[in-house]
């Protein structure tokens, strides 16, 4: 082999390496364009399209911690409630969607509740979790026998005459409710007795054999100024239940309202003329009252009274502080005077929290 054959030889065999090597080179791919997110405002504040779908989203919920002294909600003899110092902190995350439809907007809802108090672990709820479509509700939700009606004043302690259910507003249910456009609205619900095996009614009653939902009726006529709602409760374990009637004001960026309720069966209680408090109940009817007044665009001052059949009167007032948006700082005082039980207690609060 001459010196010319050898070079010959060996650029052949370099070209084929590099050949090689020039099919094995790796290739950056081109990057897929970006979808960026789109704002979904068709169903309010904070909703976006989930990438790649026609259903919108929206995160919320708030931080909240607070401390009290005393229990309103406590008397002597109830020695599980009474209290000196308490401290709570609170951490509720809620998801919701929205997707429009020929029968208009389907939506869920889905709230989770996380809880500390000192001394105890971290507690889990899910506290609502429900679908609705074209004025249809099914699933986990406040009964709308306390909804419908709304707070009894934008107090912490509203409910130490309770205006809701015994023990937890929460509950399975179907719903129907309508709406007219003009003012007008309308609520039916046939909801969950709570008759699990083992369960009892609020007087004692064995509803594991029982087998009929607890049911409401309401409607109202709403308009800018001012509003008034009817709504009544049947608790089908007790077969008893009970109405309540409202009327709100707002003048001038002031909040007043009224509440009457009044119990079919003063002698015993049920789910809609609820026990509360230290558990009175109250007797055959209650009253609530109370009015919030805006000092400036980061003060509000809150006041709210209730009074019942038994002689139980609660006052409740506070102030809302809003140093800044999301932040709200909220100290508050309660008064209960249980005539039946013979007993007075205070109770103050001091709470933080953050909404997002």
């Amino acid at each position: 082999m001459n010196i010319k054959s050898l070079l010959l030889g060996s650029a052949a065999a370099l070209a084929v390496v590099s050949g090689a090597h020039a099919a094995d080179a790796v290739v950056a791919a081109e990057p897929e364009p970006l979808e960026y997110v789109r704002i979904c405002d068709a169903y309010g504040a904070g909703y976006f399209y989930i990438p790649g779908t026609e259903t919108c989203l929206k995160f919320g919920g708030y931080i909240r911690t607070e401390g009290t002294w005393g229990n309103a909600y406590a008397v002597e003899g109830q020695s599980a409630y009474r209290r000196g110092t308490f401290w709570h902190t609170r951490n509720q995350f809620s998801m919701d969607t929205a997707t429009d439809t020929e029968w208009g907007a389907l939506k869920t809802d889905q709230t989770y509740r996380f809880d500390w108090s000192e001394g105890n672990a971290t507690t889990v709820k899910l506290l609502w979790g429900n679908i609705s479509l074209g004025g249809f509700l099914v699933g986990k939700a406040d009964s709308q026998y306390s909804s419908y009606l709304g707070y009894a004043g934008d107090v912490i302690n509203d409910d130490v005459i309770e205006y809701g259910i015994n023990s937890t507003d929460e509950l399975n249910q179907i719903t129907y409710t309508y709406d007219a456009g003009n003012g007008f609205t309308a609520v039916a619900s046939v909801e969950d007795n709570n008759s699990g095996a083992g369960a009892k009614g609020v007087n004692g009653e064995d509803s594991s054999n029982h087998y009929a939902p607890d049911g409401v009726l309401g409607f109202g006529y709403t308009t800018k100024q001012f509003g008034f709602k009817v709504v009544g409760g049947y608790d089908s374990v007790v077969e008893e239940g009970a109405i309540k009637a409202r009327l709100d004001a707002n003048i001038a960026g002031v909040q007043a309202f009224v509440m009457g309720g009044w119990n079919t069966e003063g002698d015993k209680l049920n789910k809609y003329a609820a026990a509360g408090g230290a558990g009175v109940g109250w007797g055959d009817w209650a009253v609530w009252g109370g009015v919030g007044v805006p000092l400036n665009d980061k003060l509000k001052w809150n006041v709210q009274l209730a009074y019942n059949d038994l002689k139980t009167f609660e006052a409740t007032t506070n102030v809302k502080f809003t140093p800044v948006k999301g932040l709200t700082i909220e100290p508050e005082v309660t008064y209960v005077n249980y005539d039946s039980l013979n007993e007075d207690t205070w109770a103050g609060e001091i709470r933080f929290q953050r909404n997002f």
